[in-house]
């Protein structure tokens, strides 16, 4: 059974009025575009994740479960915006509408309130899994084809989104201690791309450093 973050007990004096209107949007990476989520909606307050929607482990989420009380209404953009495997769904929206807050996705056009017919219901349970299932066949072809593609010698893994000269100018200012999520922002790629090019460099330095050493060795031998 998936894990629903529980929201903390919230002091009567830091409540604000009731029937707020919250947003929550979630985009898995730096380089995506928030806002066009919850565009030219009439919000009192929004949280923002970035970060995967893997699992409800989401420093935001928690934030907007402890803020909300009876009587507001969250709005995402879409189900997967909330969560990304149909038990996490299930439980946030079962979470929130105990509660007396009502849950909007606005792609699918559906609200919860915790009085849903047996319909919207049966809609959750149904979009969700769908959503879940086309996740899991898109992950799933992706093996196949890289297997099929390693078996037949045309597999060369990620494609490298940076110059040489980009890339050591990122390596460059890795090591003199600049931040990475500045860089990220700068290059405009997100913190797990700038992650593989500091392995990648390191593991390209450590190359380098073992040729000299092996050239002498053979001198050595032929020397000898």
């Amino acid at each position: 059974m998936p894990k629903v973050i529980k929201p903390k007990a919230t002091p009567k004096t830091d409540r604000h009025p009731k029937g707020q209107r919250v947003g929550y949007v979630r985009v898995s990476s730096l380089d995506q575009n928030e806002h066009r989520q919850l565009e030219g909606m009439d919000l009192d307050k929004t949280f923002l994740d970035k970060a995967s929607g893997k699992d409800v482990k989401r420093s935001q989420l928690t934030a907007m479960l402890d803020f909300v009380r009876e009587g507001d209404s969250v709005f995402c953009h879409s189900m997967d915006r909330l969560g990304r495997n149909l038990g996490d769904l299930r439980n946030l929206v079962d979470l929130m509408t105990e509660r007396g807050i009502s849950v909007h996705f606005l792609k699918e056009g559906l609200t919860f309130t915790g009085e849903d017919a047996p319909m919207a219901n049966l809609m959750l349970s149904v979009m969700g899994a769908v959503a879940q299932f086309e996740r899991d066949l898109i992950r799933e072809r992706q093996r196949e084809g890289i297997e099929l593609a390693k078996r037949a010698g045309a597999y060369k893994g990620r494609k490298r989104k940076f110059s040489p000269e980009r890339a050591a100018e990122l390596s460059r200012r890795l090591a003199e201690g600049e931040e990475k999520a500045s860089l990220a922002r700068e290059f405009g790629v997100n913190r797990a791309t700038v992650y593989r090019y500091l392995g990648w460099a390191a593991a390209e330095t450590a190359s380098r450093a073992k040729k000299p050493r092996s050239a002498k060795r053979g001198r050595s031998s032929s020397g000898a």
